[in-house]
């Protein structure tokens, strides 16, 4: 070891000893990178968001990854934002940074981003997973894994037995029935309540702003719509104030803690990003996230999932003869609007005329009265 390298590292515990006894912790301190070039709100604004998290909090580091300033903050120089990025993944890379925060970076499919939010009606901090990239092609597919991701992200953040919810879009029910059958077969989740009337694991709006769910799953597309609306719904809309931004990309075996904010984000909010990114990287949310999947698989997620996302071609293509018309007033919910006509069918070929609606909770499939318990029964024996 030459006398450089020598000098560094007793410098670095000399440090690390006094920010133990001013802390009163002596755990090595994660070192958290931010990339400064980027954001819509210029340089400084991202400097002031890490000064602000250096002064609020004192049990992470904080790397500045960009232009030479006079911050005091350790800076790794970088012209500009193309050049940030591969810094940043490099210094992951090396364990020189053990997260980093971003204005944007390309996962892989397989990967996408667990947001964080406060919630307004509650002020209850909610996780929403999840808000940017792809954890699937397949719809229903990717908000299952997505539901294993926040679960993991959730318990990374100290929250031992995460209530997970469902948000009531396209795809809900379906996955609400392939997380029921993966816990029927042992993979040990609690799902949330709805805090409306009539309950159940599918959320409505009441429970984005209360917060019901400490996990609230959704496709990136809603989850990306619904982290700006939190974030900004004061400032009109181009100024990010309030949460933790978009989150970590997590994956099943993803291994890079790259978290997310937007290019509208402002100071205020990427200080709580950075906290975020240092506790999911305390908590080693990456290594969290292969133990979550890896009970799932354990309890057969892939081939549940292949089971109940194969597509019914037969079904949709098959002509089915439509029985005489009768008047529908029996509503029966718990159908995913992508199989409604699928649901239709089967009945059909009951004998049992049926019509798809859509209720004030969702899909509905109508019958009439005096058919209604046939056609529950013929619903639940052809898998619905």
């Amino acid at each position: 070891m030459d006398t450089n390298m020598a000098s560094k590292m007793i410098a670095e515990v000399f440090n690390e000893i006094a920010d133990g006894i001013k802390s009163g912790s002596f755990g090595k301190k994660v070192r958290i990178g931010l990339t400064i070039l980027g954001s819509e709100h210029g340089i400084d604004e991202m400097i002031k968001a890490a000064v602000m998290a250096s002064e609020k909090y004192d049990d992470f580091k904080i790397v500045l990854i960009g232009p030479k300033n006079e911050s005091g903050l350790e800076t790794i120089e970088a012209n500009t934002a193309e050049e940030g990025h591969k810094l940043m993944t490099s210094l992951l890379e090396k364990g020189e940074l053990d997260g980093c925060v971003t204005q944007h970076f390309d996962f892989p499919i397989g990967v996408s981003t667990v947001g964080r939010v406060v919630t307004p009606a509650r002020g209850k901090d909610m996780i929403i997973s999840t808000t940017t990239g792809t954890t699937s092609t397949n719809r229903v597919e990717g908000m299952v894994m997505n539901a294993i991701s926040g679960i993991a992200t959730a318990k990374a953040l100290g929250i031992k037995n995460p209530k997970v919810g469902i948000l009531n879009i396209d795809g809900a029910r379906k996955t609400e029935k392939i997380l029921k059958e993966i816990q029927e077969k042992g993979y040990q989740f609690q799902f949330a309540d709805s805090l409306r009337a009539d309950g159940g694991a599918v959320m409505r709006g009441n429970d984005l702003l209360a917060g019901s769910p400490d996990v609230m799953v959704c496709d990136s597309l809603t989850g990306n719509l619904l982290i700006k609306i939190f974030s900004s719904f004061t400032t009109g809309g181009d100024y990010e104030t309030v949460g933790f931004g978009y989150g970590p990309g997590i994956g099943e075996n993803y291994d890079k803690l790259i978290n997310i904010v937007s290019r509208a984000s402002g100071a205020p909010l990427i200080c709580e990003a950075l906290r975020y990114c240092a506790t999911c990287a305390k908590n080693n949310v990456l290594q969290k996230a292969r133990e979550e999947f890896g009970k799932a698989n354990k309890a057969g997620l892939k081939d549940i999932i292949a089971k109940n996302t194969k597509e019914k071609e037969a079904a949709s293509t098959e002509e089915v003869k439509v029985p005489p018309k009768k008047v529908v007033t029996f509503a029966i919910p718990g159908i995913d609007i992508l199989e409604l006509d699928n649901a239709c069918k089967a009945l059909w070929k009951e004998n049992i005329y049926s019509e798809s609606g859509m209720g004030c909770t969702g899909p509905i499939i109508l019958v009439n009265e005096e058919d209604s318990e046939k056609a529950v029964e013929a619903l639940k024996k052809a898998g619905f």
